[in-house]
């Protein structure tokens, strides 16, 4: 039977009262603290932490914004914020926003009203209604994926992991290259990793590239891999993508031409998925550290809830991953 406050209180010889002010962080008197602990240790009592959070000026409660559910580097950096929250004695509330921009906001504003301490905010785009809601509501909020100088904010130096990609397929002989990117609204995955790019083919002669759009969902890779393949130009040897979706939707579309990987065509990706290391053949891409990126966040907002400084910027490197997916052509 699960023990309750009057449970333990009746067995420190306490009032219900004086147990609930120990709980939620209360002063009671060093002998009276010690009954209390004993008493929790040996029943093995847990707080319901959300019904202390109501209570205290500071809740328990931490909230993130992602921008969908079924995002790999959304759930991995999640997973990796719970774990770490939950060490410091915090619960996680995530909220979907479903790449919905305006439901991003509400959602700022809906936390704000349920008390929250802190928000971590998967940003996709840094508008002034962002800046705006995160002003209003006066609650500590760090930017992830994104960075703006009014707001803590985390990135992955996605300028040096374009620039890192693009060396490495110039390396291995490639000259004819289609690039695809996605929307220049997302500052990170559409501006920096293309600009990183465009700087290694500066540093070679006789590159020709071609710039694509595509979205980011892997049938959005798959049909923009078509478009290209059917038009009357000479085919690339390597295609570098934005993402490991748009990726492994190259390559589903390379395999439904016929097109052999990587003798025919080379493919690239971001972000270092599992499923790339497992798929035939396994995919080139730049692995992040999104599981240590959650944990990182975690530790960032437990101390902005608490007074204690954090940088403005954090900017958190990435690794190369050469796999069998990119073909020498030296």
């Amino acid at each position: 039977m699960k023990n309750t406050i009057a449970d333990i209180a009746k067995k420190a010889g306490v009032a219900k009262s004086t147990v609930s002010r120990f709980l939620n962080g209360g002063s009671v008197s060093h002998a009276t603290r010690q009954k209390i602990e004993l008493v929790i240790q040996e029943t093995g009592y847990i707080p319901n932490s959300f019904a202390q959070s109501l209570k205290a000026k500071k809740t328990s409660m931490i909230g993130t914004i992602v921008p969908r559910l079924d995002s790999f580097s959304a759930s991995q950096t999640v997973a990796g914020m719970d774990e770490e929250l939950r060490k410091h004695g915090y619960q996680l509330l995530i909220i979907n926003a479903s790449q919905d921009l305006s439901r991003e906001i509400e959602a700022l504003y809906d936390l704000a009203r349920q008390k929250i301490s802190g928000i971590i905010l998967f940003a996709t785009q840094v508008t002034e209604t962002h800046l705006a809601a995160i002003k209003e509501i006066s609650i500590p909020v760090i930017l992830l994926g994104q960075q703006h100088k009014e707001v803590h904010s985390m990135i992955y130096n996605d300028h040096a992991a374009g620039y890192d990609m693009g060396r490495y397929v110039l390396s291995k002989g490639h000259r004819h290259i289609a690039y695809i990117g996605v929307t220049e609204k997302d500052v990170a995955v559409g501006v920096q990793r293309k600009e990183g790019f465009l700087k290694a083919l500066s540093e070679y002669d006789g590159v020709e590239a071609i710039f694509y759009e595509s979205g980011f969902k892997m049938s959005d890779g798959v049909a923009e891999a078509l478009a290209i393949f059917e038009q009357n130009r000479t085919m690339p040897t390597a295609v570098v993508c934005a993402t490991d979706n748009i990726a492994l939707g190259v390559m589903k579309a390379a395999h439904m031409r016929g097109i052999h990987i990587p003798n025919e065509l080379s493919v690239t990706g971001f972000g270092g998925y599992d499923v790339t290391e497992v798929i035939h053949p396994g995919l080139t891409t730049v692995k992040y550290g999104y599981s240590q990126a959650g944990h990182l966040a975690a530790q960032h907002i437990i101390k902005l809830v608490n007074d204690e400084p954090v940088d403005f910027l954090t900017v958190m490197n990435c690794d190369m991953i050469h796999r069998e997916s990119v073909d020498n052509l030296n």
